[in-house]
């Protein structure tokens, strides 16, 4: 019974963001399209939110490959984190607390006595400023966002941008950078871009084959927070260091896959590895996923349950799967863990690149 006030409190402070955007070109919400061929990318910048991939199947059938919806108002409402840019920090911490140079912070907790991916109104749920739109040959579009001091319980104002660029023929770039003011601060930016490579409304993802990178994963309670070990993927359905059904071993697993991967593909000379490379055998569309960061969440939509998508179709469990770089999920209450503390100074620099083929 309390859930339709809290929507209806949600759309309504959406509607007065959106109306006090007005006032200001630079706060409008739009719809913005990099375009190379047949090869499409479409965003808003309502969470810097990728909300279209369009590109050929092995007989040149094109078809949508992400997750989303039709207009605005769903991604306003969107629990599912559709595309989004999800941030100060995504996944999940623990107690929504942490210390951080003796100072203890309380954060929102918005997932039970959690913090997830930024708390009730993270990075995904507010307008972000376009600063550039170029076109031509590699079209691409930086975002920006401000996040002031306190915002969420987090510390410090923190300068955010992120750009998306079709940087090569079928590859996307994702580049994300963050600068704190004068406060040390955690920074864990994510990609929430649900891929089903067969099309957004073909089915499940359980016959999709997948590769992840990665010899070790950091196991959870039953919140789904990080327990501190490292654990090897050796002799569970977690292996996927050769390539795998996604569905050949999911009944189990609890729902599904959702666990943080210790990525131990060397970086080759430009910062990068090799994360994971999907294949969908229907359509003969595939990617490889390249990043910088040390770790990466992989997600098989167990969640998801009639949500009414693009065109009508609805969406339930396993529609997609999420492939989400990153630094180690909690890592602020875990030292064993990489630090995702950014210093007023250095620069946060998260990198992702998609090299797509069919």
């Amino acid at each position: 019974m309390a859930r339709p006030p809290l929507v209806l409190f949600l759309s309504l402070l959406a509607l007065a963001l959106l109306s006090a955007s007005t006032a200001s070109p630079r706060k409008m919400v739009g719809f913005y399209e990099l375009k190379k061929g047949d090869f499409c990318v479409k965003v808003t910048n309502w969470g810097a939110t990728i909300v279209s991939v369009v590109l050929p199947d092995s007989k040149g059938n094109l078809a949508d490959v992400v997750l989303g919806f039709d207009g605005l108002g769903p991604y306003i409402n969107n629990s599912a984190y559709f595309g989004a840019l999800v941030g100060r920090v995504g996944n999940r911490i623990s107690g929504a607390r942490f210390v951080l140079n003796g100072k203890a912070y309380r954060l929102y907790a918005n997932d039970g006595n959690n913090s997830l991916h930024g708390g009730h109104r993270g990075f995904s749920h507010v307008i972000w400023t376009v600063k550039e739109k170029v076109d031509g040959e590699f079209p691409y579009i930086t975002l920006y966002y401000h996040s002031f001091d306190g915002e969420q319980g987090f510390p410090g104002d923190l300068d955010v941008y992120v750009t998306y660029k079709i940087s090569g023929a079928y590859e996307l770039s994702v580049a994300m950078d963050a600068k704190p003011g004068n406060k040390a601060t955690p920074v864990n930016l994510l990609q929430h871009t649900y891929w089903n490579l067969g099309g957004h409304n073909s089915g499940t993802i359980l016959s999709n084959t997948v590769q992840i990178f990665a010899s070790h994963v950091t196991p959870t309670d039953s919140h789904l927070i990080p327990t501190g070990e490292i654990r090897s993927v050796s002799g569970t359905p977690y292996d996927f260091l050769k390539p795998m059904i996604v569905g050949s071993r999911i009944n189990e697993l609890t729902g599904g896959y959702d666990i943080n991967y210790v990525l131990d593909s060397p970086m080759d000379g430009h910062g990068m590895r090799k994360v994971a490379v999907v294949k969908d055998g229907g359509s003969g569309r595939a990617f490889e996923l390249w990043s910088n960061q040390p770790g990466v969440q992989f997600y098989t939509s167990n969640f998801l349950k009639d949500v009414k998508g693009k065109g009508g179709f609805v969406y339930g469990q396993h529609a997609a799967l999420c492939l989400e770089t990153q630094g180690f999920p909690d890592a602020v209450n875990h030292p064993n863990f990489p630090s995702i503390i950014v210093n007023p100074g250095e620069v946060y620099k998260h990198y992702m690149l998609f090299k797509f083929s069919f």
